[in-house]
C-alpha cells in the first residue's frame, strides 16, 4: 500500500499548506486526503485512527460551510480568538474522549496502541474543531499532536506517514505565524461574531 500512503501524504500535505493560507479550497482537499486515510489506518489496525478519518470528514464539511462565511475581501478566511473558558471546556472533553476511546479499544479490538491512539485521536479531533472555527490555537494543538504522531508512525513502519507528519509540523508552525500576523493586520482575532448571542434569535453555529 506504498503509493497509497504516498498519495494521502501528498494530498494531505497540499490541505494543511491551503489551511496556512487562509484558503478555503483546503476543506474539500481534506475530504479527499481522510477518504485516503481511512483505507491506510484500516489495514494497520490503527482503529482508533480510522475512526478519526470519519469524523474529520464530518467536520471538515462542518468547517468549509463556516469559512464560507467568513471570508475577507481577498478571499481568505478571517481568524478568531477562542474564549478561555470555552478552551478549558474543549479540552476537558478531549481528555473524557480518550479515555472513553482508549477503554473501547483496549477491551474489545486488537488495536496495536489502544489508549496513546484513542487520545491522539481525541485531541485531534478538538484541533480540528478549532480550525473549522478558526482559532489560532488550533496551531499549536496541532503541533503537539502531531510531534506524538511522528513517534508512533515511525513505530508502526508507516515510513511515509511519519515523513509527512513531521512536515505537519512545519506547516503548523508556518501557519501558527501566518495565522497570528493575519489577526494583528486585520484586527479579525476578536472573538466570532457567530459565538455571540445572536440579535436575530437564531441559534449560533
Amino acid at each position: 500500500m506504498s503509493w497509497v500512503e504516498l498519495a494521502g501524504a501528498i494530498i494531505s500535505a497540499w490541505a494543511v499548506w491551503l489551511t496556512a493560507q487562509r484558503k478555503p479550497w483546503c476543506w474539500p482537499i481534506g475530504l479527499i486526503s481522510v477518504l485516503v486515510y481511512g483505507w491506510i489506518f484500516v489495514d494497520a489496525k490503527l482503529y482508533s485512527d480510522a475512526l478519526l478519518q470519519g469524523a474529520f470528514a464530518v467536520l471538515i464539511v462542518y468547517g468549509w460551510h463556516r469559512w464560507l462565511r467568513n471570508l475577507g475581501e481577498d478571499g481568505r478566511v478571517r481568524v478568531a480568538a477562542l474564549p478561555p473558558g470555552q478552551a478549558a471546556l474543549h479540552v476537558v472533553i478531549g481528555i473524557a474522549g480518550a479515555l472513553a476511546l482508549g477503554f473501547a479499544m483496549h477491551r474489545y479490538t486488537d488495536a496495536a496502541l489502544p489508549w496513546l491512539d484513542a487520545a491522539l485521536t481525541s485531541f485531534s479531533l478538538v484541533a480540528q474543531w478549532w480550525q473549522g472555527r478558526r482559532h489560532i490555537a488550533a496551531w499549536w494543538l496541532w503541533i503537539a499532536v502531531d510531534v506524538i504522531y511522528v513517534g508512533e508512525y515511525v513505530y508502526k513502519h508507516l515510513m511515509i506517514t511519519s515523513v509527512l507528519y513531521a512536515g505537519f509540523i512545519v506547516l503548523a508552525i508556518m501557519g501558527l505565524r501566518a495565522w497570528r500576523v493575519a489577526a494583528a493586520d486585520d484586527g479579525s482575532g476578536r472573538t466570532d461574531p457567530l459565538d455571540a448571542a445572536p440579535e436575530s434569535g437564531t441559534a449560533p453555529l
